[in-house]
């Protein structure tokens, strides 16, 4: 069930006010967790203890004045956080985008930016970041003006697994065991309801598992995270890697964008099953896909650019040829992006794609208007 738009809107406002509800709400506890099965050695709280806080107010990209001088300033109005290790997953902290939150993969850490602002870092996880796995993708609790509670998709040295960090920095694993390879492993995570956790997982180097039903690779699942030990739920299987889902909240859409050796797609997730919308034989690498209201956009890492397509509909529910929108004198290579009214966040992953010219900037997070393709469907 799709997460409602209301409510969306109150997990971004929460966000801004995450100082004041620090202040009166109490640490969560995990008293009452049952350890899950094969947790190995992973689930320690972190050396460095991490209090969420609020932005303050964000400067205004069009402020009047020069701005500041260093090797971590681009004068890019867009850019809202610069000099980022490897990124992964992208959240928009504030309800107009200026502000962001943005995982970075190698560091376990989640960071709070805003424009020439200062960075803080309110979570941290120990990570195994080789090949392409790390800190994959994260959420914040639906109930975050309550709990300040943080969703994670994490690689440690023996799994990939669900984990949630409390205001407190401790880390506890909410689902564990899903396969971990030397590639594969990027995923992404999307609460869908209140009590639903939609995972989506690569298949770990390993396109058979992503075709077993008993294995959790390659597969879309829903959880309860609140509960312990949770049962996944199994929505689709045969995702290959680097798999990023993007949910349409107004009408209630998920789509799910992944890449593989039969080329590269662009799917709904629909009916417990995917049904692909268009699909990419030259195998560009998809890297990442957001919706606006009027459009889909999938990130191509290597080629630099934005595939933007008219999203589907009742009456038209094929999609047309996309508009391929260039981002390598802005941005460069673009990984995961997020779903920000007419516009999106976007992380770019320069540091991570073996040939990128990197910039002193690098890497970056940006807020996007993609331009809205043509709706020529014949």
């Amino acid at each position: 069930m799709p997460l409602p738009s209301s409510l969306s809107r109150r997990a971004v406002t929460a966000a801004v006010l995450l100082a004041t509800v620090a202040a009166s709400a109490g640490c969560a506890s995990f008293d009452d967790q049952t350890a899950t099965a094969d947790q190995g050695t992973f689930s320690e709280v972190p050396t460095e203890v991490y209090q969420p806080s609020a932005p303050s107010a964000p400067d205004s990209p069009d402020e009047p004045g020069e701005p500041p001088q260093g090797p971590c300033v681009d004068p890019n109005p867009a850019i809202i956080a610069t000099c980022l290790s490897q990124t992964s997953g992208v959240r928009p902290a504030d309800a107009e985008g200026k502000t962001t939150y943005v995982a970075e993969r190698t560091t376990g850490k989640i960071i709070l930016s805003k424009r020439y602002g200062p960075q803080r870092a309110v979570a941290t996880v120990a990570v195994d970041g080789s090949g392409d796995g790390g800190l994959v993708d994260f959420e914040l609790s639906p109930t975050w003006m309550q709990d300040q509670m943080i969703f994670a998709l994490i690689t440690t040295p023996s799994d990939n697994r669900v984990v949630r960090i409390a205001p407190t920095g401790s880390v506890k694993p909410v689902l564990t065991g899903i396969p971990k390879g030397a590639t594969g492993n990027m995923g992404s995570i999307a609460f869908t309801d209140p009590n639903t956790l939609t995972v989506a997982t690569g298949d770990a180097g390993d396109p058979t598992a992503a075709q077993n039903r008993s294995s959790l690779a390659g597969k879309i699942f829903q959880i309860n995270p609140n509960q312990n030990g949770p049962q996944p739920k199994i929505l689709a299987s045969g995702l290959r890697s680097n798999v990023a889902l993007c949910r349409d909240g107004d009408a209630g859409s998920l789509y799910v964008a992944d890449s593989g050796k039969a080329g590269d797609r662009l799917s709904l997730v629909s009916h417990d099953s995917l049904k692909t919308l268009w699909t990419w034989a030259d195998r560009p690498g998809l890297t990442g896909c957001a919706t606006s209201p009027d459009s889909i956009a999938v990130s191509i890492g290597s080629k630099k650019r934005l595939d933007v397509f008219a999203k589907p509909n009742g009456a038209n529910p094929v999609l047309s040829e996309p508009d391929a929108q260039d981002t390598s004198k802005t941005f460069g290579a673009v990984g995961r992006m997020t779903t920000l009214g007419g516009k999106i966040q976007l992380a770019t992953i320069n540091k991570t794609l073996h040939g990128t010219k990197i910039e002193s900037f690098d890497d970056r997070v940006a807020v996007f208007f993609p331009q809205q393709p043509a709706e020529d469907r014949t």
